[in-house]
């Protein structure tokens, strides 16, 4: 889909970039001064290359051999910044229109109010944005990006000034655009859970050169990328459906893929979506369920990938969708897992944490 090979200097920093993108989501992840947010501005003609060039399904958008360059105005590329980069002067409703009304009624694919529902921003529609919380302005930033209809949907590091919570719910919201409208997407991240969570390929640039490229399972765990992932930090962030309340214990049920959670806390109704984050290393691993556990979850689960990284090892658990669970080598050989394994991840109810955001 998209092709890309470029060369950007700056001062002493040099990127050197050669990838080919497909659809679905693609993360550009690395450490900060990488050079994903230069790569992020070439694809999307805000920054102009040295030399080399830019493909998307063939057309060029950038060519130095062939004299070819197009305005980001012209590339039909949606963008969503760190800071949202709303327009103040204006309400929500008419930040979300603005780039619809310069969109080419040919071109028009998804429409205001797919977005409002899509997004959960019916009852915002008439406001400020300078009233919003930073959750609510960066589904607003999103759904003005995607008013315009793009071919491919760029976002820098949209979740980098949210706190826990909120970057659970706003990773909820892209993971539907991704299922709803089927944008294709280029995610910038430093942060190795996001990618996890969403990306389906990842290119990894380290000092402006590529270190790896594929699966995001994959070559998120190359020894280079391990050399400064940040693996003590990665938790899993999992969409769910509340199927019951236990009001009187401040329980819910909680249905995620072929498998059912209790979790503390939970503000959401029966059969409202709920994002929820466990961290890798918050999870015990069994053959068999213990038979006495203060532990309130005991989920079946089959292992379908196995990857050592330095001291620690990462399982990849299937449930219905991926959760990933660090163990130590010891307890891999000890529980002698192998892919296919049949097994039961034990999780403590208050270790399961909702990401809820506002309810306001």
């Amino acid at each position: 889909m998209l092709d890309v090979r470029v060369r950007k200097s700056f001062g002493d920093f040099a990127l050197e970039c050669e990838a080919r993108f497909g659809d679905g989501v693609t993360a550009i992840f690395g450490p900060s001064g990488s050079g994903k947010s230069t790569l992020l501005n070439s694809i999307a003609g805000l920054t102009r290359p040295d030399a080399g060039e830019i493909r998307f399904k063939g057309e060029a958008l950038y060519s130095s051999n062939e004299g070819v360059y197009v305005p980001p105005e012209k590339r039909r590329l949606g963008y969503v910044f760190q800071d949202s980069a709303l327009f103040p002067h204006m309400s929500v409703a008419d930040n979300i229109h603005y780039g619809y009304k310069l969109t080419a009624r040919e071109d028009r694919r998804i429409e205001p109010s797919q977005l409002g529902e899509l997004l959960q921003l019916e009852r915002l529609m008439g406001r400020s944005v300078g009233n919003l919380s930073g959750g609510e302005r960066q589904r607003v930033a999103l759904a003005r990006a995607l008013a315009t209809s793009p071919r491919l949907l760029l976002l820098d590091e949209p979740l980098a000034s949210l706190d826990g919570g909120l970057r659970g719910v706003i990773l909820g919201y892209l993971k539907r655009v991704r299922r709803e409208l089927g944008t294709p997407m280029v995610y910038v991240s430093h942060s190795i859970s996001e990618v996890m969570a969403l990306a389906d390929n990842a290119l990894v640039l380290r000092d402006g050169k590529v270190v790896a490229y594929g699966r995001s399972s994959e070559a998120l765990l190359t020894p280079e990328v391990s050399a400064f992932a940040q693996f003590d930090t990665l938790e899993n962030f999992l969409e769910g459906v509340v199927r019951k309340r236990y009001d009187d214990e401040d329980l819910a049920e909680l249905e995620v893929g072929n498998a059912s959670f209790l979790v503390v806390g939970v503000r959401r109704d029966e059969g409202e979506s709920l994002t929820v984050s466990i961290g890798a290393g918050d999870i015990i691993v069994s053959r068999q369920i213990p038979p006495q556990t203060s532990a309130r979850n005991a989920i079946r689960a089959r292992v379908s990938e196995i990857h050592r990284v330095d001291s620690r090892v990462l399982v990849y658990a299937d449930i219905g969708t991926r959760v990933v669970v660090e163990i130590t080598p010891n307890s891999l050989e000890a529980l002698e897992l192998r892919e296919g394994t049949e097994m039961y991840l034990i999780i403590k109810a208050n270790s399961v944490i909702p990401l809820q955001g506002s309810r306001d």
